[in-house]
């Protein structure tokens, strides 16, 4: 013969929702946030679009080799 067992109810029958973050749960994606928006706005990160003359060079002629 088994012996009834006694459950406690589910979380969210009793009423309401008991969930609890822990603080890197909000700090993370916080200073992951910030973090990549310091990259964006750093004008100094942006060496890029100063291209190599030779590079510029060769995708005029590449364009002007597929305009024909």
């Amino acid at each position: 013969m088994s012996a009834p067992t006694h459950t406690q109810p589910h979380p969210a029958t009793r009423g309401g929702v008991d969930i609890r973050l822990p603080w890197w749960a909000l700090a993370l994606p916080a200073l992951a946030f910030v973090a990549l928006l310091a990259l964006i706005l750093n004008p100094s990160d942006a060496q890029a679009a100063t291209g190599d003359p030779t590079v510029t060079q060769l995708f005029e002629r590449l364009q002007q080799l597929i305009a024909r």
